[in-house]
């Protein structure tokens, strides 16, 4: 669940420096992100979800708590890699270990295409469960998202999850986000129409 699994990704942005290169402060060369989703789930089953991730150069890795699976942990190492100029293109493929409540092995991909102001982001993987093959599943969690202006974003989410149990495989629903800085909020309501819709409360921050 990107923070990803269920954060909204805003790209870096960098000033131009007009300071001497040598008396220019050496920039920090990790990206890293903090976040936290609250499951507001029906029928007992709500729960917090950590999310932390580090960016190195071409390097990624992340560590997740509560996401495939709760009382569950997962640890990811992948490859950024970036194509493209209007059409900016971000592919993250990755490879985790999960613990807990469920064990396996998940391949993953984490890909975000930005075209002006109009966003898609998508975080996948695939876990092969070590106890039993019928543990092992797909899960996805994608969003198209619209910012009118650089603090304010609208969309709508899809997402496949067995943290959670509901009477849909496949939850949708809008969400709405806010950003101040280096903080985000952000709400998605899934299964809007349902009598027992689930709202997600994700807040991030960036440093």
């Amino acid at each position: 669940m990107v923070t990803s699994v269920c954060s909204i990704r805003l790209p870096a942005q960098t000033e131009p420096s007009s300071a001497p290169m040598s008396a220019a402060a050496p920039a920090n060369p990790w990206d890293f992100n903090a976040s936290v989703s609250g499951y507001l789930v029906p029928h007992g089953q709500s729960y917090a979800s950590p999310t932390f991730t580090g960016d190195h150069g071409t390097l990624h890795v992340e560590a997740r708590y509560n996401y495939e699976a709760q009382r569950t942990g997962s640890l990811w190492a992948g490859y950024n890699l970036s194509v493209g100029k209007k059409l900016v293109l971000d592919i993250t493929p990755m490879i985790g270990g999960v613990f807990g409540n469920l064990n396996g092995i998940a391949p993953g991909l984490e890909f975000t295409g930005t075209f002006k102001k109009v966003q898609l982001y998508s975080a996948n993987e695939y876990i092969f469960d070590t106890d039993t093959k019928a543990g092992n599943f797909f899960y996805t969690w994608t969003q198209l998202t619209y910012s009118p202006v650089a603090w304010f974003t609208v969309g709508y989410v899809v997402q496949r999850t067995r943290a959670y149990t509901t009477p849909l495989d496949v939850q949708r629903g809008p969400l709405v986000g806010i950003t101040y800085k280096k903080i985000n909020f952000t709400t998605q309501i899934f299964n809007p129409g349902e009598a027992n819709p689930t709202v997600v409360l994700s807040l991030g921050y960036s440093f």
